[in-house]
C-alpha cells in the first residue's frame, strides 16, 4: 500500500499528462457532440451517436493511450535509471512496482470513463450504459487485455525515449481498427473481419453494445480474453527488470 500510495503521487505529478488523458475524450465528445449536427440526431433504434458510438469510442481512445504511451514509458524510465534493478535487492519485489502502475492504470481508466459518461448525460441528455453489469466485465476485461499489451510494449522498449514512438506505432493502429477514425459498421467486410479478431474491435463493439443495452456478443468476448491471456503471457515471459 505504501508503494502503492508513492507510486500514485508520483503519477499525480505528470499533471500534464494525466490532463490530456482524461481531458482529451472528454474535449472531443462535447466538441464534436456540438459541433456535428447528425451525432444528435436519431438514428435507426432510436439511438444517437452521442448516446452509445462516441462515448464508448473515447473511452477505448483513454484507454488506449494509458496502455500504449502512458504504462509503457513509465515502467522504461524506471528500468533504464535503474530503478527496478535496485529494488531487486530488498525486500520490496519489483513486480509490486508493476501491480502498482497496473492498478494506477486502471484507476484513471475507470475515472476517465465515468467523466465521458457524466459529461455526455450533461451536455447531451446521454444515459449511461443500460447493461451494467455487462459494461463493467467488459470494461474490467478489455482495459485487462490493453494493459497487456502495454506491458509488451515497456518488454520490447530498449529505452525510455523509444518507449513512446513504439507504442504509437501499435495504438494508432489499434484505434483504427477499434473504429475510432472510421466507424466499424462502415469498414469493408474484410477489414471488419481483421477487426473482429484485434483486441480493440471486439473490446469497442462490445462496450457499445453494453452502452446501447445489450449483452456483448461471445465472440468478442472471447477475443479480448484471449489477447489478454496472449499478451500477458507475452509480458510475463519477456519483461525484464534490468
Amino acid at each position: 500500500m505504501k508503494l502503492l500510495v508513492m507510486e500514485t503521487k508520483l503519477h499525480l505529478r505528470d499533471w500534464p499528462t494525466l490532463l490530456f488523458t482524461i481531458g482529451l475524450p472528454v474535449g472531443l465528445l462535447i466538441v464534436l457532440g456540438f459541433s456535428i449536427p447528425g451525432f444528435t440526431e436519431q438514428q435507426e433504434g432510436g439511438q444517437r451517436i452521442v448516446d452509445t458510438h462516441m462515448p464508448s469510442t473515447m473511452a477505448l481512445l483513454s484507454l488506449l493511450t494509458l496502455s500504449c504511451s502512458v504504462l509503457p514509458a513509465v515502467l522504461a524510465t524506471y528500468r533504464q535509471q535503474g530503478v527496478l534493478r535496485r529494488m531487486s535487492t530488498t525486500p520490496v519485489h519489483p513486480a509490486r512496482v508493476l501491480g502498482a502502475q497496473l492498478l494506477i492504470n486502471l484507476a484513471v481508466g475507470t475515472v476517465s470513463t465515468i467523466v465521458l459518461i457524466v459529461a455526455g448525460r450533461l451536455a447531451f441528455g446521454a444515459a449511461p450504459p443500460r447493461q451494467w453489469a455487462w459494461f463493467v466485465l467488459v470494461f474490467l476485461l478489455g482495459t485487462a487485455a490493453l494493459l497487456a499489451i502495454g506491458l509488451v510494449i515497456a518488454a520490447l522498449a530498449p529505452s525510455a525515449k523509444s518507449a513512446p514512438g513504439i507504442g504509437s506505432m501499435v495504438m494508432f493502429p489499434l484505434m483504427f481498427l477499434g473504429g475510432v477514425w472510421v466507424p466499424r459498421e462502415v469498414m469493408p467486410d474484410a477489414l471488419r473481419v481483421i477487426s473482429d479478431f484485434s483486441v480493440a474491435g471486439p473490446f469497442a463493439q462490445a462496450l457499445k453494445d453494453t452502452w446501447a443495452g445489450q449483452p456483448p456478443q461471445l465472440l468478442h468476448l472471447v477475443v479480448v480474453a484471449a489477447g489478454l491471456a496472449v499478451f500477458g503471457g507475452l509480458a510475463v515471459r519477456w519483461f525484464r527488470w534490468e
